[in-house]
């Protein structure tokens, strides 16, 4: 099998994972191969001939609400902040919207949250819809967030900004 068709058989087997199993938590691993190139598989790293690069692990908080479904706006500032302190690459994939994307798109997607992930966080800043006041700021949901965060040198700054989507009673991320 060629490494493009693998690739896409991994995504495709990624993404219906998360599509099928919105309750469980499956674990996605991060494989290099000799080649240096980055694969995310549910699969043993061995299998495709690629070691496993994890992330490092830190101590992490818990909260009330299940895993992969913020109910509040709150509850999402929490979780992905939590899921980057902790340098956790597929928890922040958790709480993004992966509906309508292809495999192409699923692959950027996983390596900007890993590159996000990796870099320590400052502050998660609301984005607010144009033309709204402070006096409106408290009635209107924002349209997005923005990372706050510095290179891995802790000293240059860096920021991601990402949408807000609400789907089935939760609050996601989106492109």
């Amino acid at each position: 099998m060629h490494a493009r068709s693998l690739r896409r058989c991994t995504g495709l087997a990624l993404l219906i994972a998360f599509a099928s199993a919105p309750d469980a938590q499956a674990q996605v691993r991060r494989c290099v191969t000799a080649e240096g190139q980055v694969i995310y598989t549910d699969r043993r790293c061995e299998d495709l001939g690629a070691q496993e690069r994890a992330a490092p692990q830190r101590p992490a908080l818990r909260s009330t609400h299940r895993a992969g479904c913020a109910r509040t706006l709150r509850d999402l500032v929490f979780e992905v902040g939590d899921a980057i302190n902790a340098r956790d690459p597929n928890r922040l994939a958790a709480y993004y919207h992966w509906a309508g994307m292809s495999n192409a798109q699923a692959y950027a997607t996983l390596g900007r949250l890993d590159a996000i992930a990796q870099r320590p966080l400052v502050d998660i800043v609301p984005i607010m819809p144009a033309g709204t006041s402070d006096a409106d700021a408290w009635r209107r949901p924002p349209t997005g967030l923005r990372f706050e965060q510095t290179q891995r040198n802790g000293i240059t700054p860096a920021r991601a900004a990402f949408g807000l989507h609400r789907h089935l009673g939760c609050w996601w991320l989106r492109g």
